[in-house]
């Protein structure tokens, strides 16, 4: 056999083991059914990581930071000036709630796994004199929960 040949063959079952641990890899991961909500710590990390960006981004009117940290397919379908033509009535308002930092979210209702596998994530800030409300989406993207959709409201509680 010649060396090319020991090559070709060693080449080839190395391929075979690759595709067979991804395999193995891809069966030992849990269906989106089965996939659990962060515990308690972390999900309030998400939260308010996700909600202090969105707020920067409002500040500041650079939504880059914010575009960085969104999941891929809503990356893909929104860049950092759709994002700031989609909050422009929000940003306009001058609205800062970065105290949100020394809060626990108060949840809604219990974070979930949706059948698409997103984590739904429900609830409010008890600021004053304003509520922070927020319904926040998440999927798994590069390793990660990471937002494809944000839903913001400061008012009055109640409204």
């Amino acid at each position: 056999m010649s060396v090319i040949g020991d090559f070709k063959s060693v080449r080839r079952r190395g391929l075979g083991v690759i595709l067979g641990a991804a395999v193995l890899l891809a069966a030992a991961m849990p269906p989106a059914s089965a996939q659990k909500p962060p515990d308690p710590v972390m999900l309030e990390a998400l939260v308010k990581s996700s909600l202090l960006t969105f707020n920067d981004a409002n500040i500041t009117g650079n939504y880059t930071v914010m575009h960085a940290k969104l999941a891929k397919p809503f990356r893909d379908q929104f860049s950092p000036e759709k994002l700031k033509d989609a909050f422009q009535s929000f940003s306009q308002q001058g609205i800062d709630f970065d105290i949100i930092a020394a809060l626990k979210p108060v949840l809604s209702e219990d974070p979930r796994i949706d059948d698409r596998g997103a984590l739904l994530v429900r609830g409010y800030f008890e600021t004053s004199p304003n509520r922070v409300t927020f319904t926040l989406d998440y999927i798994q993207s590069d390793g990660d929960w990471k937002l494809i959709n944000i839903h913001v409201k400061v008012k009055p509680p109640g409204e």
